[in-house]
């Protein structure tokens, strides 16, 4: 029994060397990540230095709600094949294909929009971008959860969770370096041709397509009834897991990270309204604090390796809520960037701790027939409550001024670790019952140093 973990450790070592899903994955989690901050932190900065009103780019955090809405299609990508493509590349590698490709073309259509002149038609296309990423994470979610299995989902959530980060770095430090010099048409244009990458991932990539019982259906209803059973046998699956419970669990997830959607939309427009300009902005923010992010999101890994999942979902959710009295801090001070660096160390260190381990559960409560519906039924529910109430950050702002504002949803926090007290205690007795197969098909994902996909890192990117 002592040398078993040594054991496991040389087999995990051996494979991050040998298997070929490492590199591909790694490529589309960098494919996943880029498209988010383009839509998010990148573009209301965009907005901030084009001089928009505060109020209006608190509204255009609405063009990413179709990261939380994916569920609502989700089940259609599961089932349905691209015409053409998918008898050549198999139904996921098709998808991601179509979807890499539509998000560079609408990356384009942003790249010669100018916020002054256009400002509707820049928010059509990140409207756009948005809905087509958020589908493409639907297909890498479900490519890597068939292509791990229960017991190579940690090192793939890992790797994942790299490209993401570095993806994110591209589009935050690498597009304000390049829109700094070259302006934000160019900086648009470069981001679109590195969706290349992960298109040249998705075609090397093996299919790995989970087969799908064939059952005998009404002539006249068959695609009616398909679809049907597409979106609820997933949502009956998880209620005959966990009953009643599911309720709170849903809740939990949904509110989880609400403060981070609240404060995320209106930190670019503060380091504006500090007077930092771009270069600085994306050594600290983009560069800086992305590195800092990942060495969160290790730590997170370590606490649930340590501590156990439930503990440091707790855990994860106070250090959220708490360090963005990081925020307030900085807004009622000088503009001086020894102070923006601390404020973005708590956060994004804090955040993506949180993160990590949101995700790490929301996993836990999948199961593998249903994953990627499942998975971004949870993913969309995270992000949906703060997305939906986040439009109204900036009328806060102009109502209350910046810290203020950050103290209020620091507070916001202390109804989410009440849920996460009474929620945690009864999924966990609810998964404790479960039926063996399902919960031996998630213990690993459970225990995983490194946690899960990134998912929840988008929500950290935000800011």
């Amino acid at each position: 029994m002592a040398n078993q973990p040594q054991a496991m450790r040389r087999f995990r070592l051996r494979d991050i060397v040998e298997d070929r899903r490492i590199v591909l994955m790694l490529a589309l989690g960098f494919s996943s990540g880029l498209p988010l901050l383009l839509v998010l932190g990148t573009f209301t900065l965009r907005l901030a230095f084009s001089d928009i009103d505060v109020r209006a780019i608190g509204l255009f955090s609405y063009v990413a709600l179709p990261y939380s809405l994916k569920f609502l299609w989700a089940p259609a990508i599961d089932r349905l094949n691209v015409p053409v493509l998918s008898a050549r590349l198999g139904r996921r590698r098709a998808w991601m294909v179509t979807t890499q490709a539509a998000v560079a073309l609408c990356l384009i259509l942003m790249a010669f929009s100018d916020p002054k002149t256009n400002l509707a038609l820049l928010g059509l296309g990140a409207f756009l971008v948005a809905f087509c990423a958020a589908s493409q994470d639907v297909v890498i979610d479900g490519w890597r959860i068939d292509a791990a299995g229960s017991d190579f989902q940690g090192i793939l959530a890992a790797t994942s969770n790299l490209g993401y980060r570095l993806g994110l770095i591209t589009a935050g430090a690498g597009a304000l370096f390049i829109a700094a010099s070259g302006g934000w048409t160019l900086a648009y244009l470069i981001m679109a041709a590195l969706m290349l990458v992960g298109m040249i991932a998705a075609l090397l990539a093996p299919a790995f397509d989970r087969p799908r019982a064939v059952q005998a259906e009404t002539p006249g209803r068959s695609r009616f009834w398909s679809m049907r059973r597409a979106v609820l046998e997933p949502l009956t699956e998880l209620y005959g897991r966990f009953g009643g419970a599911l309720w709170g669990i849903l809740l939990l997830v949904a509110l989880f990270r609400l403060p981070d959607f609240l404060s995320g939309v209106m930190a670019s427009p503060l380091y504006r309204t500090l007077g930092f300009d771009l270069k600085e902005i994306a050594t600290v923010t983009k560069l800086y604090g992305i590195w800092v992010g990942i060495a969160g999101g290790f730590a997170g890994g370590w606490a649930l390796a340590r501590l156990g999942l439930f503990p440091t979902l707790l855990l994860g959710a106070f250090l959220a809520a708490s360090s963005h009295l990081a925020f307030a801090w900085l807004a009622a001070g000088a503009p001086e960037l020894w102070r923006l660096t601390v404020a973005i160390s708590v956060e994004n260190f804090c955040g993506s701790f949180a993160g990590i381990v949101l995700i790490a559960y929301m996993s836990s409560l999948t199961s593998p027939a249903y994953a990627a519906t499942q998975y971004a039924l949870f993913s969309s529910l995270y992000a949906l409550p703060g997305k939906l109430i986040a439009g109204s950050s900036g009328f806060v702002v102009a109502a209350i001024g910046y810290p203020a504002f950050f103290v209020m949803t620091s507070l916001v926090g202390i109804p989410v670790l009440i849920l996460c007290v009474a929620v945690g205690r009864r999924s966990g007795q609810a998964e404790t019952a479960a039926a063996a197969p399902a919960r031996d098909g998630h213990e690993a994902g459970n225990r995983i140093p490194g946690g899960e996909l990134p998912t929840t890192a988008r929500a950290t990117g935000a800011a």
